[in-house]
């Protein structure tokens, strides 16, 4: 697909992964302006998530543990913030009526297990976090008002870059030059990346068959994931990579 000449490549790579996967959740999860919709995580994917979600008219919840990402939850559009460190967040969202959509973007289990609760009427928890772990809940929690829970894995990309033109939506990058990958790759596996990690490849016909000694994992100008941990998209001038992490297959 073409990338708009409003975006750079940089900004766009991310937007091609971690955009597309909140972007669609939320517009495929029926909920509608003015209610409420939570975002669980203020990282990668909880960045732009926020940012969609008001631009989308929903009353934007932001989920974050303690208050230092809170000014910039309302910066990125949250109408609301909820420390999950200092009170029950369930109970909280129940206060506000409870959430149509809880769109859970940090992959902690426990965490997410407790929101549950704190959907409303017909509300649905989906899960867009790369979690391996198990989930545990009691059958009875989405007997109450019809819940439903849900994995999201994202799609049509193309609609999250049109719409983040539009609304200016961005993501928050921490860049790396090529030569630098296997660095770009131990901070985003060690959470220490800033938001999103992309890597600005100069040339186009950049040869990527090499990551710290390892056997080639993409094929260059055509994004396509070969292993389970790299995602990269080089299919325009100036390219970037947008590094994230798939749970094995």
């Amino acid at each position: 697909m073409s990338i708009p000449g409003e975006l750079t490549s940089v900004d766009a790579a991310p937007l091609l992964c971690a955009g597309a996967t909140t972007f669609s959740a939320l517009k495929k999860s029926g909920a509608a302006g003015g209610e409420i919709v939570a975002i669980h995580g203020i990282g990668g994917l909880g960045h732009l998530a926020i940012q969609y979600s008001n631009r989308l008219g929903f009353k934007t919840v932001a989920l974050s543990r303690g208050r230092e990402k809170e000014p910039l939850a309302y910066k990125l559009g949250a109408h609301l913030y909820i420390d999950t460190e200092s009170s029950d967040a369930s109970k909280e969202l129940q206060k506000l009526g409870g959430a149509r959509v809880i769109l859970c973007t940090a992959p902690n289990t426990k965490a997410i297990a407790g929101l549950i609760n704190g959907l409303g009427i017909g509300g649905q928890l989906i899960i867009v976090a790369g979690v391996n772990g198990p989930l545990q809940l009691f059958p009875g929690q989405l007997f109450r008002g019809g819940r439903s829970i849900e994995g999201w894995h994202g799609e049509r990309p193309g609609d999250a870059i049109k719409f983040s033109v539009l609304f200016n939506i961005l993501p928050m990058i921490e860049t790396f030059p090529l030569e630098k990958a296997a660095e770009a790759f131990e901070k985003m596996m060690s959470a220490k990346v800033h938001f999103r990690s992309a890597l600005k490849i100069v040339n186009r016909g950049s040869n990527l068959n090499c990551l710290q000694g390892r056997r080639p994992v993409v094929k260059p100008n055509t994004g396509v994931l070969l292993r389970n941990a790299i995602h990269v998209q080089t299919g325009f001038v100036g390219a970037a990579a947008d590094f994230h992490v798939r749970p094995p297959q």
